[in-house]
């Protein structure tokens, strides 16, 4: 019987979900294989963008993965800083869904949670958010169970909100914390 190995880890801004690259010269993008190395076999439980930072799930057991990506219908939590001062109309715009793009077609988001929430206690990110002389910045939560390709960001676009800063907190009951960002904790279970 084959042991399975899982991991959740704060993935920096900068990173790549993957950890080798197609590119034919390497890439500019920094890879997860250089926060830690991880067995053979090991895949990230669905991805964040580049610019996207918070807790990712690794595993090498792809039927966890695809529970938590595709059958489970797990939530997933993200702290939004949005450019502007997000008004409760635009909030709730956001939890009975936008039309966003999605392969080319327009696709309805599925209602979700959001609220407004009092600016986060994040580690500094590598690349600076604007300043304060650019306007106002709005912090939202956002619950949901589907993760079109960058949602979330196209959802508060959709909005006139555009996404400034993001952070998943949450899948399932898997909290980030306190975890310092690039860091890698092994866990006995995922899911």
């Amino acid at each position: 019987m084959q042991t399975h190995r899982h991991f959740i880890i704060h993935k920096p801004y900068g990173f790549l979900s993957q950890f080798i690259t197609n590119q034919k010269k390497g890439g500019k993008h920094k890879m997860l294989g250089e926060l830690h190395d991880f067995p053979e076999g090991t895949m990230a439980v669905g991805r964040l963008d580049v610019k996207s930072e918070g807790l990712l799930l690794l595993t090498t057991d792809g039927k966890v993965s695809d529970f938590i990506t595709t059958r489970g219908k797990v939530e997933k939590e993200y702290y939004v800083q949005v450019n502007g001062q997000i008004t409760e109309e635009k909030i709730e715009q956001l939890r009975k869904g936008v039309e966003i793009g999605f392969d080319g077609k327009k696709y309805q988001t599925k209602p979700c949670k959001v609220k407004l929430i009092d600016t986060p206690d994040f580690p500094e990110r590598s690349k600076k958010i604007r300043d304060d002389r650019h306007g106002p910045t709005s912090w939202i939560s956002v619950i949901l169970t589907e993760g079109k390709f960058r949602q979330v960001r196209k959802m508060t676009s959709a909005v006139d909100c555009p996404t400034l800063r993001l952070v998943r907190v949450r899948v399932g009951n898997i909290e980030l914390g306190k975890m310092d960002s690039g860091e890698v904790i092994e866990v006995d279970k995922l899911y």
